[in-house]
C-alpha cells in the first residue's frame, strides 16, 4: 500500500513552514514527506494512523512525526457536519532536518535535538501534564518572527524530548512500499474500513475495495502493515470505544455493540489486549483527569 508524497509549501522568507488549519479535511489521506512534522491539535479528536499505529488523537495533543514515516489523521465525523458544531484548530510545523546546516545537529551541545529526532522515526506522541505549555510554545512560532522564531522551534523540540512518552508509536521494524501503483490502495482501504468497522466486513468484500484477489488480500495486506486485517479492524473499533469511553454518555455493553463488536466477551479481550487495561479502568483513568 502507497502513501503519497506531499510536497510541503515553503514561504520564501522563512526557512521553515508553519500554518493554522481550521478545517478537518487538510491531508486527509495516508501521506508522508521529506519534512518533520510538529502538531499541535488544539481543538480536534479523531483517528491517528502513524506509521503501523493506530490511536485516537484528541483536543491538546502533541505529536512529533519524523521525516519520511507516512501519517493520516482523520477527523471524527462531526467535524464534517453542515452545523459545523465542532470546529478544528490545529497548529502545524513543517521543517527540513538539515535546514540550519549540515552540522548543527552534530554539535556536542544539540544531542538532545538529535535525539529527538531519531525518536521521531517512529512517532512521538508528548505526555498529558505538559501537553499544554508545549502547545502553547507552538502556537507562539506562528506569531514570531526573526531568530525567536527558531528559538521556539528548538525550545520545543527540547521540551518534547524532556517529556515525550517513552513508547514510541509505530514499531521498529515498520517499513512503507513506495511502488507508484499501490498509492491509492491505503486510502481505499482505510476510508472504508473507517466508515464501515461498526459491522462485520466480509474479506471478499475488503478484496474487492483494494482490487486484489480474495485470496491475496490477507497476504497482502499483513506483508504491508506487519499484522493482519483482523488486528487493524479491531483497533479501529478499540479506539472508538476510547472516544465513547470518554465521553461517558453510555454504558459498556452499549459501547461494546457501538463500536463493531458482536459481543461483550471479545470485546473485554480486543480493548485489554490494545491499551493495556480494561475498558471500566481505562475508562476511570481518564474521568479521574476531569
Amino acid at each position: 500500500m502507497k502513501p503519497q508524497l506531499l510536497k510541503v509549501s515553503n514561504h520564501p522568507v522563512n526557512s521553515f513552514n508553519a500554518r493554522r488549519d481550521n478545517v478537518p479535511y487538510i491531508n486527509n489521506r495516508w501521506h508522508y514527506h521529506s519534512e518533520v512534522e510538529l502538531i499541535y491539535f488544539k481543538k480536534g479528536n479523531g483517528t491517528q494512523f502513524i506509521g503501523d499505529s493506530i490511536k485516537r488523537f484528541r483536543s491538546g495533543d502533541v505529536i512529533l512525526v519524523g521525516a519520511h514515516l507516512p501519517h493520516y489523521w482523520k477527523f471524527d465525523e462531526t467535524y464534517f457536519s453542515e452545523d459545523q458544531k465542532n470546529n478544528a484548530d490545529v497548529i502545524v510545523v513543517h521543517f527540513n532536518e538539515s535546514f540550519w546546516g549540515s552540522t548543527f545537529l552534530n554539535l556536542p551541545e544539540n544531542k538532545p535535538l538529535k535525539t529527538i529526532l531519531e525518536k521521531a522515526q517512529r512517532g512521538v506522541v508528548v505526555q498529558e501534564k505538559s501537553k499544554k505549555p508545549i502547545g502553547e510554545m507552538i502556537e507562539s512560532i506562528l506569531f514570531s518572527e526573526g531568530p525567536r522564531r527558531l528559538l521556539l522551534l528548538i525550545e520545543s523540540l527540547l521540551a518534547i524530548e524532556a517529556n515525550a512518552n517513552p513508547n514510541l508509536l509505530s514499531s521498529i521494524g515498520f517499513r512503507h512500499n513506495f511502488e507508484e501503483t499501490e498509492k491509492d490502495r491505503i486510502n481505499a482501504i482505510y476510508n472504508y474500513s473507517l466508515t464501515n468497522f461498526k459491522r462485520k466486513i466480509p474479506m471478499e468484500e475488503m478484496a474487492a475495495v483494494a482490487n486484489i484477489s480474495p485470496n491475496s488480500f490477507c497476504r497482502y495486506f499483513k506483508s504491508r502493515t506487519r499484522k493482519t486485517y483482523t488486528q487493524f479492524i479491531s483497533e479501529i473499533r478499540v479506539g472508538h470505544a476510547c472516544k465513547l469511553l470518554i465521553e461517558d454518555n453510555m454504558n459498556v455493553k452499549q459501547i461494546c455493540y457501538e463500536s463493531g463488536f458482536q459481543n461483550f466477551a471479545s470485546f473485554h479481550k480486543h480493548f485489554k489486549m490494545i491499551t493495556g487495561k480494561s475498558p471500566l479502568s481505562y475508562q476511570k483513568s481518564f474521568l479521574q483527569k476531569g
